[in-house]
C-alpha cells in the first residue's frame, strides 16, 4: 500500500521501539476554564475556542507525547447539524480539527529542532474517529449494544463522510476510538478499503470486563477481522481502566502481529448515565509510569493516556519510555 504504515514504523524505530500518544483532552480543556458538558464535547471547543485546543497540544508536545490526537473525537457531522451548522460549516470543523494539531507540531517542530540534545520526535496527527456509541452520546461506547436496526451499512454510511473529510486535511494517522463491538470494527475495516485510504490507521477497543468488547464478543474474533486489513497499523486499547490493560496486552500479543497501542483512563470511572467521574482505584503519574513500563515488555509499542490523565502523566510516561 501506498506510503502506507511507514510514517508509524519509522516513528516507533525514532522512538526506539515505543512511542509516546498524548493524554486526556476534555480533562486539560476544562483545566483551562472550558465548559464542555455538552454531547459534542470537547469539539465544543472547536467552534468556541480553537486557540486553546492548540494550547492543549502544545502542552501534550512539551511533555514528550510523539502522537497528537485530534480533538474529533465527537466531532460528528450529525451532530455539529443538531446544532444547527450548515454541512459545510460541520465539514470545515472536522478540517480544523486536523490543521490546529498539524499548525501545534509544526510550530513546536521548528523551535525544538534548533536546540541540540533534545530527546524529542517529529510528532504525527492522528485525527480521531469516535465509534458510533459516542455520537450518541448514550454511554453506548461502554456497552457495544446498538440495537437490531444498526447494520454494518447504516455503520460504514455514519463514518463515511467523516473519514473523507478527516482524509482530506493531512492527518498522518487515522485513529478509530472505543470501538464497542465486532460489527463496527468490521465498518471500520471495509470503509478503509472501499474509501482506499493510504494513510495508516489504528482501531482502539474500549472494554469494560478487562477480557471483552463491552458487547461481550471476543477480541480475538474482533482482531482476526482486523488482522485481515493492511491498511490498519496497529490495534489496542483506549478509554478503559488501566489496571486491565497488562493482561489485555498479553492477549493481544497472541491475537495479532500488528503493532498494539494502548492509552487508558486514569483509574477513575465514568457514569454514561449521570455522566460524571466516579472515583476509583486512581491511577497517580507515578503508577502509571511503572505500569506503562509493563505494558511496553508485555508488547505495547504505543502507550498513552485517555480519560482524566494529563501533560503531567505523559511527561512521566515518556521519561521512563525514552530512556536510553
Amino acid at each position: 500500500m501506498g506510503r502506507g504504515n511507514n510514517v508509524l514504523e519509522d516513528l516507533l524505530e525514532k522512538s526506539g521501539g515505543c512511542a509516546v500518544v498524548d493524554g486526556g483532552f476534555a480533562t486539560q480543556l476544562e483545566r483551562h476554564g472550558a465548559s464542555i458538558n455538552d454531547p459534542l464535547w470537547s469539539a465544543l471547543c472547536l467552534i468556541k475556542d480553537p486557540n486553546l485546543i492548540k494550547r492543549v497540544h502544545l502542552e501534550y508536545l512539551e511533555a514528550g507525547a510523539d502522537i497528537l490526537v485530534t480533538s474529533s473525537y465527537q466531532a460528528t457531522l450529525p451532530g455539529f447539524l443538531s446544532r444547527g451548522l450548515s454541512m459545510e460549516e460541520a465539514e470545515s470543523l472536522l478540517t480544523k480539527s486536523v490543521s490546529i494539531a498539524v499548525e501545534a507540531r509544526d510550530k513546536f517542530w521548528v523551535t525544538v529542532k534548533r536546540k541540540s540534545g533534545h530527546n524529542y520526535n517529529r510528532a504525527l496527527v492522528a485525527a480521531s474517529i469516535g465509534s458510533y456509541g459516542a455520537y450518541l452520546a448514550d454511554g453506548s461506547e461502554y456497552s457495544g449494544n446498538y440495537g437490531p436496526d444498526v447494520t454494518l451499512e447504516k455503520l460504514k454510511d455514519f463514518h463515511r463522510r467523516r473519514l473523507q473529510v478527516l482524509v482530506e486535511a493531512g492527518p498522518d494517522l487515522l485513529a478509530f476510538e472505543t470501538i464497542p463491538n465486532k460489527l463496527e470494527a468490521q465498518a471500520c475495516v471495509e470503509l478503509l478499503d472501499e474509501e482506499k485510504v493510504e494513510i495508516p490507521s489504528w482501531i482502539c477497543f474500549s472494554s469494560v470486563d478487562g477480557e471483552n468488547a463491552p458487547s461481550g464478543e471476543s477480541f480475538e474474533e474482533c482482531l482476526g477481522i482486523i488482522n485481515k486489513s493492511s491498511r490498519v497499523g496497529a490495534v489496542g486499547i483506549n478509554c478503559a481502566p488501566p489496571h486491565f490493560v497488562l493482561t489485555l496486552v498479553q492477549k493481544f500479543k497472541e491475537w495479532t502481529g500488528k503493532a498494539i497501542v494502548v492509552y487508558p483512563n486514569s483509574g477513575e470511572t465514568w457514569d454514561g448515565v449521570a455522566k460524571k467521574w466516579r472515583p476509583s482505584k486512581c491511577f497517580d503519574d507515578e503508577k502509571f509510569e511503572i505500569f506503562a513500563t509493563q505494558w511496553r515488555d508485555a508488547g505495547a509499542k504505543i502507550i498513552g493516556g485517555c480519560c482524566r490523565t494529563t501533560p503531567c502523566t505523559i511527561r512521566a510516561v515518556s521519561k521512563v519510555l525514552k530512556k536510553r
